[in-house]
């Protein structure tokens, strides 16, 4: 029998690590630009053309490479970050696998130019599927240069995977937003199909944030430090009014690097404990500078995950830290036990004869059960004289709600969800729940719930259709939004304005609202608050429910624009709306699947009266 285990051909191995290493274009941009980084560059520029499918380029003014070393870093395993394997223990370095750029090459079609800041000529590699094209000298800045263009153009079912332009170029945000963050020192820019996405200049963290997210979040940020013989921890966390109702803008960095860790999310979650209801999360950056010795980044292929020595006197510091922080900048109460200030208002410097002592005024002719027309005598005399007896006048008014006729209920269908009668007659309860009565009792409706189920359907039904009409607004909008939610409102444009949007885009990540739907009635509207909250929702719905964009949308829309809990509706409007939930295809259950109504039977009502 032959042998039949054999080595696999470079280019072969090369194509089964870029499955690992490089999934979508965002990750050969996350491994660009790490390695910028690792060059010691302080300016990057990076420029993508359809989403990284077609194009992606960095350019970097880093250490650049020789002629050999330019050669060297598209083969397997070559790093110039790791020489022995104690170094793995010691790492300062964003990457030190050598993985990266061999398997960039093995699926896509690169260029490279580089230049040493001592040489004056530098050199230009092509490769196409791990094969070198072309190598030669080349005039160039100092820095490397290098291109990706058709990026899986040899693995074509990988190809066939990648989600669409808008998906793509929002996984692209993020992974830059994370190397910008880690690096407010570093210039940064970004621009997608010829459109200037970021401009990002040298400055502090806070800066940095702020250019990112945008100006608005100068005012949401709480500074948080902490220094211990364990870790160093600095950053800023987010007022908890601002906290939205997804994930996203929650950011950990060990050493400057990106990380994922559920348990150190968790101890920042608890530190906002009872001052955010449980699905929202508030924003987060922070910076964990450790002891290289005590964490082991090589765990995954994203290098994302760390192994720590010590992760439970982690997860203390940064809680209390946090906790800590929220206090300070009084957004929750504290008591500083070394400064009691309470009475220091009391305090007076006026002399001790100028003080006038408090006097007490009263009216010993008051009697409580006078009658309005009766004297007030004969309490004063003895403050035990109960003979005056108490007022009885009006005491019939309690009884006159007796008289008040009563609503004549025709009919209820079995299974008593819609209700005919022939004078309709509802009841408000605490301004949260309709109340009326039916032949076997009572039913009672969420008003809430009832109103997004009826604009659910209507704004599926627009979505279909595409015929949402639209009410002008009197003074226009303009929303900006962070890039990522800008891409997000690109791609779905088409669809808000079937939802009765009059809306169109205005600049750089800003959008001008110039009607809202007709639907939403015509109380006043906050545009910027209600299309802010349907991108958010709309996230929400794609996170966690995985619904269709359809669904999330008209989802989102109605959830957001319905009537909420406490809102006092007339007879008129309960009518209206009864009327329409009863006409919905689903009456019976909310957006979210939860009953709408309920009911409670005759019977029920006896047993809680213990008949």
């Amino acid at each position: 029998m032959t042998d039949i285990i054999h080595l696999l051909p470079d280019a072969v191995a090369n194509q089964i690590a870029a499955g690992e290493v490089v999934q979508r274009p965002a990750s050969a941009v996350k491994e660009l630009l790490e390695n910028s980084i690792d060059a010691g560059a302080d300016r990057i520029q990076l420029v993508i053309k359809d989403a990284g499918k077609a194009l992606i380029q960095i350019i970097d003014n880093g250490c650049g490479m020789s002629v050999t070393d330019a050669r060297m870093c598209f083969e397997r395993h070559a790093t110039s970050k790791v020489k022995k394997a104690e170094d793995l223990f010691a790492i300062r370095t964003m990457g030190f696998r050598g993985e990266a750029m061999a398997s960039i090459a093995a699926i896509s079609q690169v260029e490279m130019k580089t230049r040493r800041h001592e040489d004056e000529i530098g050199t230009c590699i092509s490769i196409e599927g791990a094969q070198v094209t072309n190598q030669e000298p080349v005039a160039t800045s100092p820095g490397t240069q290098i291109s990706i263009k058709n990026l899986f153009f040899n693995t074509p079912a990988r190809r066939n995977f990648l989600k669409s332009n808008p998906v793509e170029m929002r996984h692209i945000l993020d992974e830059f937003q994370r190397v910008a963050l880690a690096h407010p020192a570093v210039f940064f820019s970004l621009h997608h199909d010829g459109t200037e996405i970021f401009n990002l200049p040298k400055g502090n963290l806070k800066q940095r944030i702020v250019h990112l997210f945008g100006n608005n979040y100068n005012e949401r940020l709480v500074p948080v430090e902490e220094e211990t013989t364990i870790i160093n921890l600095k950053g800023y966390i987010g007022k908890p009014a601002f906290a939205k109702k997804t994930r996203g803008e929650q950011f950990f960095f060990v050493n400057n690097r990106f990380i994922k860790d559920p348990y150190l999310n968790h101890a920042v979650s608890s530190a906002f404990e009872d001052l955010l209801p449980d699905d929202s999360y508030p924003l987060y950056v922070l910076f964990i500078e450790i002891d290289p010795s005590k964490i082991d980044v090589n765990v995954h292929p994203t290098k994302t995950e760390i192994k720590y020595l010590d992760e439970k006197s982690i997860y203390a510091i940064m809680k209390s830290a946090v906790k800590r922080s929220i206090g300070r900048y009084n957004i929750s109460p504290t008591l500083d036990f070394d400064q009691e200030t309470g009475f220091s208002n009391m305090i007076t410097h006026k002399a001790v004869e100028d003080i006038v002592p408090p006097s007490i005024n009263f009216n010993p002719d008051f009697n409580p059960f006078a009658s309005d027309s009766s004297s007030t005598s004969g309490y004063a005399s003895s403050p035990r004289n109960y003979d005056a007896k108490p007022s009885a006048k009006n005491w019939g008014s309690l009884y006159d709600i007796t008289e008040q006729p009563v609503v004549e209920q025709t009919s209820i269908y079995a299974d008593e969800t819609v209700l005919e009668t022939k004078q309709k007659q509802y009841m408000q309860l605490h301004n949260r729940y309709i109340v009326s009565q039916i032949k076997s009792g009572l039913m009672v409706i969420d008003q809430q719930m009832a109103h997004e189920r009826i604009l659910y359907e209507r704004f599926l039904v627009h979505l279909d259709d595409r015929k949402g009409a639209s009410q002008q607004s009197l003074f226009p909008q303009t929303i900006t939004l962070n890039a990522n939610d800008f891409e997000l409102a690109k791609s779905l444009l088409d669809d808000i304005k079937s939802l009765g949007f009059d809306v169109r885009e205005f600049g750089k990540n800003t959008l001008v609202v110039e009607g809202v739907p007709v639907d939403l009635g015509s109380s006043n509207i906050n545009e910027t608050q209600l299309f802010e909250q349907l991108i958010e929702g709309f996230k929400n719905s794609q996170q966690e429910l995985k619904l269709s964009k359809r669904d999330s949308l008209a989802r989102s829309l109605a959830k957001n624009s319905a009537i909420k809990a406490g809102t006092s509706l007339g007879q008129e409007e309960m009518n209206t709306l009864i009327d329409e939930l009863f006409a919905c295809k689903t009456p019976n259950f909310s957006v979210s699947g939860k009953p709408i109504i309920q009911t409670i039977t005759l019977a029920e009502l006896d047993k809680k009266f213990e008949k």
